[in-house]
């Protein structure tokens, strides 16, 4: 496993190591400033590097001030880290969105941010995993779940969703729903879902499709998880051809790699569908500690909201939820047991990924 213990910067040696490598781990941790320039930095500003023998280093904003330092005009160390800001404006952009009845232009949103429609799509994108535009329509794909959920005729979901023409809900539904609003709304009745068992070195593998594409690859489980996902819909043992699908899907999951080319029908939240998105960004080899994933999505309290999600996922491997691990990078809960995703990491750590 590739976790990242984190680093302290407690020592001098390791603070001079961060300010050659300009770590942006390193700020908020310390600052440090420059005698010939009279200014304080971050560590990672990108100002040209000082002569050793002029640069101190300071706990905090208020030691460089009352050691006669001002704050850098580059890297503004008075404000929080770079990192932190464009965090907030991510998240105050991702509350502007869930609050307005009608998703907002990306002037709109990029003005309120104070920055150009490129730069700022640019770090929407880098930080939620997501554009705005799919931000946007995974939250309003979300209200229309929750609406059809709560017995909410079709057109109330509709319309309390924002759209204001039949016509492009309908257009949209199929993409939201992964089905007819009339048949989400009835809880899957009608809808029918194919399956079939696979065998994978991690035990058996239960893959399940419906018309839009593969919904669910579970390990060890069994057609119970699929009755409670859609509990009025068909299940309905798959045909032969369904044999190629479970194929593909056994030789993922036993060499997972970046790219899976069957459709795929992900249903979730519009913050679960961020938290997956996220998890699918990490490469095989790799992990991420739920605190990074919550960092990622611009909401560093977020941390059990993810793990929810991580535990909500119902498409083992292909949303690999098996590369989160604790902040320590011990191995904690995973819906298919510690076992299978301890294999997982250890099998993508030799490299049996592409």
């Amino acid at each position: 496993m590739n976790a990242i213990a984190p680093a302290t910067f407690d020592t001098e040696a390791d603070r001079w190591t961060a300010l050659r490598n300009r770590d942006k781990r390193a700020d908020g941790r310390f600052l440090y400033a420059v005698a010939t320039t009279g200014v304080y930095c971050h560590p990672s500003c990108a100002a040209r590097p000082a002569r050793p023998e002029n640069v101190s280093f300071h706990a905090d904003r208020s030691a460089a001030e009352a050691a006669g330092f001002r704050p850098c005009k580059r890297c503004k160390p008075d404000q929080p880290p770079r990192a932190e800001r464009e965090a907030a404006l991510v998240a105050d952009a991702c509350r502007s969105i869930e609050q307005a009845e009608e998703p907002p232009a990306l002037d709109q949103l990029a003005a309120a941010a104070g920055l150009s429609p490129f730069h700022f799509h640019r770090l929407f994108r880098r930080i939620a995993g997501v554009t705005p535009k799919a931000y946007a329509d995974a939250r309003r794909a979300d209200r229309v779940q929750s609406g059809l959920r709560a017995g909410d005729s079709v057109t109330e979901a509709m319309y309390d969703a924002g759209f204001n023409s039949s016509g492009r809900f309908y257009a949209a539904a199929a993409n939201m729903l992964g089905m007819a609003p009339s048949i989400f709304r009835a809880g899957g009745a009608g809808e029918t879902i194919r399956y079939a068992t696979g065998h994978s070195t991690l035990g058996p593998v239960l893959v399940a499709a419906t018309e839009r594409g593969v919904c669910a690859i579970l390990l060890g489980e069994d057609t119970a998880a699929l009755q409670s996902r859609f509990p009025r819909a068909q299940l309905e043992a798959a045909e032969a051809g369904f044999g190629d699908w479970v194929a593909q899907v056994v030789a993922h999951v036993d060499a997972p790699r970046d790219s899976f080319t069957l459709p795929l029908d992900i249903q979730g939240t519009a913050f679960q569908r961020r938290v997956w998105e996220v998890l699918r960004s990490i490469p095989p080899g790799a992990t991420s500690s739920y605190a990074q994933v919550a960092a990622q999505l611009g909401n560093p309290k977020a941390v059990r909201a993810v793990a929810g999600a991580c535990a909500a996922n119902k498409l083992a491997v292909v949303v690999p939820c098996h590369r989160v691990v604790g902040s320590n990078g011990a191995l904690s809960g995973y819906r298919w047991g510690v076992q299978r995703k301890r294999a997982l990491l250890d099998r993508e750590a030799a490299g049996g990924a592409d």
